[in-house]
């Protein structure tokens, strides 16, 4: 399957609210992406294979130098190719052309090798308040 990755693609909500529950295994949603990401983001990836939404990221930011990696996520079907690389890569080309500095990621323990290892993300201290 041919991948391809587009800054700030197009994209149907239900098709990534489909995307985000296979990806991250909680129930079908049904939110408003569109207003969201052009609310709150950057930009975005999308990353399309035969047509179909296989793999997203969001690139929140605070205007100025940092920028935030949320809700990567990959179909299962495609994981282990490539695919999350690729958009993390892709994400961090198009925040470092907007001008940021630092591009952050939080990630579960599972996904440590995947950040550390496969994007070149160097571990930090962090903090953190559940609200």
């Amino acid at each position: 399957m041919t991948i391809l990755y587009e800054w700030r693609g197009p994209l149907d909500n239900a098709a990534l609210d489909r995307l985000h529950a296979e990806g991250f295994g909680h129930p079908v949603g049904r939110a408003d992406w569109r207003t969201r990401l052009e609310r709150h983001s950057l930009g975005w990836v999308c990353a399309y294979g035969d047509g179909a939404l296989v793999g997203f990221v969001n690139i929140a930011w605070d205007g100025g130098a940092h920028a935030f990696l949320l809700d990567t996520v990959v179909a299962p079907r495609c994981r282990s190719a490539g695919v999350g690389t690729a958009l993390v890569a892709t994400a961090a080309e198009h925040a470092r052309a907007a001008g940021c500095a630092w591009l952050h990621v939080d990630f579960e323990e599972d996904l440590r090798r995947f950040y550390l290892d496969g994007c070149g993300f160097k571990e930090t201290a962090a903090g953190l308040v559940a609200l």
